[in-house]
């Protein structure tokens, strides 16, 4: 899958506190987010989670930047730390598009929220990019077939 720039809210960032998506998605700029597509944010796992006990994707809006008092319109649970780690497939953060319409007038910006259960972990970053559900690969990976002599 390729990524576009504007859409991706975190580039192998770091969470080892409960943070929010370095970047956001500005719905005012971006009007029509989806074009009536079901929307998904495709988190990935760059590094293996240590230390923490669980962690739990939030879809958020916010009327700021910032992503400051936001409003929770998705959470994936908890996701245990042994679920965390690197290569896993993408965890799938959805995006209800009837929620989404129905925020009320000034929230504006669109990312994510991390919240780390149990202790701070020690390690473990994130990429995360908005796509349509729809056109998601689910990424199966299958045995080479070959061998190198």
């Amino acid at each position: 899958m390729y990524l576009d720039a504007q859409n991706l809210v975190s580039n192998a960032q770091a969470v080892t506190a409960t943070a929010v998506s370095t970047n956001t998605i500005d719905l005012s700029q971006a009007r029509d987010v989806g074009a009536g597509e079901e929307l998904a944010f495709s988190v990935t796992v760059d590094e293996s989670f240590a230390t923490a006990t669980s962690v739990t994707i939030e879809t958020i809006t916010s009327a700021a930047a910032d992503l400051s008092s936001p409003t929770v319109i998705s959470s994936t649970g908890a996701l245990l730390i042994a679920q965390l780690t690197a290569g896993r497939r993408p965890i799938e953060a959805l995006v209800p598009r009837s929620v989404l319409l129905a925020q009320p007038i000034g929230q504006r910006y669109l990312g994510l929220r991390y919240t780390i259960g149990g202790s701070n972990a020690t390690a473990g970053k994130f990429t995360a990019s908005i796509h349509a559900l729809s056109f998601q690969d689910i990424g199966k990976n299958y045995p080479v077939g070959y061998t190198i002599t």
